[in-house]
């Protein structure tokens, strides 16, 4: 396994500066993240999301990797991955699972960097994974990610989003920052989708696909709605 930790990219930017004043509130967020991870190590465990069949030596983005859970398992495809996180913490921890991986067919490029203003060419990737990243950011944030996203994607390439829907139990709980978007314990931001709503914002691409999975999750003896939804686009070829 091979991996290319980054803190300065080489490739070429967004020539657009990120919209929302200090970074849109993306500077808290950050502090807050690493606190998170400081005091917590690893936060994310479990199963990753089911990932799609890609052809083999695709060029994929992972936008928000976070400690690499569902990192792990795209380097576990034949891809070529890159990913990335504003905290540079996760990144290293991120660095470290993948390091781990021996005889893993991908090669890794972690670095740290900001979904709002990906340091990358246009039209770069096959896919890029949008899994829990976005509803972290505010709403002007969120729009110019979703327009980054895109503008990487190569003609014929597919994004891959999942954030936490409405329904979920979660939703409604902490601080109301923004419609939807609450803030915490910690100071991490959630905001919660509805299926129109990601349609609206990715309405650059075509979609192929939008959904709510929701399941009963025990807690303490009672039963509580856990809510995501669930996304499919492409970009269509000039």
């Amino acid at each position: 396994m091979v991996v290319n930790l980054q803190i300065h990219p080489m490739q070429k930017p967004s020539a657009t500066p990120p919209e929302g004043g200090e970074g849109g509130g993306r500077k808290e967020g950050l502090l807050a993240w690493d606190r998170q991870y400081r005091e917590k190590g690893r936060i994310w465990r479990g199963a990753p999301a089911k990932l799609p069949y890609l052809p083999a030596v695709s060029r994929v983005l992972e936008l928000g990797c976070g400690n690499g859970k569902t990192l792990a398992a795209m380097l576990r495809r034949p891809w070529r991955v890159a990913a990335l996180d504003l905290s540079p913490l996760a990144v290293r921890f991120g660095g470290e699972i993948a390091a781990s991986l021996q005889g893993a067919p991908s090669q890794a490029d972690l670095l740290v960097a900001d979904v709002a203003s990906l340091p990358f060419q246009d039209d770069t990737f096959d896919a890029v994974f949008a899994f829990h990243v976005l509803g972290h950011l505010l709403v002007r944030d969120r729009r110019r990610a979703a327009a980054e996203a895109a503008r990487v994607l190569k003609g014929g390439g597919r994004l891959f989003f999942l954030e936490f829907g409405v329904d979920d139990m979660r939703a409604g709980k902490g601080v109301e920052v923004e419609p939807m978007t609450f803030k915490r314990g910690g100071g991490v931001t959630t905001h919660y989708f509805s299926e129109g709503e990601v349609l609206g914002l990715f309405d650059i691409l075509s979609p192929v696909s939008v959904s709510t999975d929701r399941r009963l999750s025990r807690i303490m003896g009672l039963d509580h709605i856990r809510a995501d939804v669930e996304a499919e686009f492409i970009k269509q070829k000039d």
